[in-house]
């Protein structure tokens, strides 16, 4: 997709990334500059309930006793 940048600086975000992001008036946007490229990323507007669940499956309970337990063993 591509949008033009107004004398003014600004842009359009397309309505299918609106519609798939449920982005809406007064959303509010990051711009994280890496040095090769930007990318922008919205702030949702309840951002604990938005990451609930994003780290299922990854079984950080355990990983986190496995690196207590390697830690306790370099003391």
């Amino acid at each position: 997709m591509k949008t033009t940048i107004t004398k003014k600086g600004q842009t359009v975000v397309p309505s299918s990334l609106r519609k798939k992001y449920g982005l809406s008036e007064g959303t509010q946007l990051e711009w994280l500059d890496t040095g090769d490229l930007f990318k922008v990323i919205p702030i949702p507007k309840n951002l604990v309930k938005s990451l609930r669940g994003c780290a299922k499956g990854e079984k950080l309970t355990q990983k986190l006793l496995k690196d207590r337990k390697k830690d306790k063993s370099l003391e």
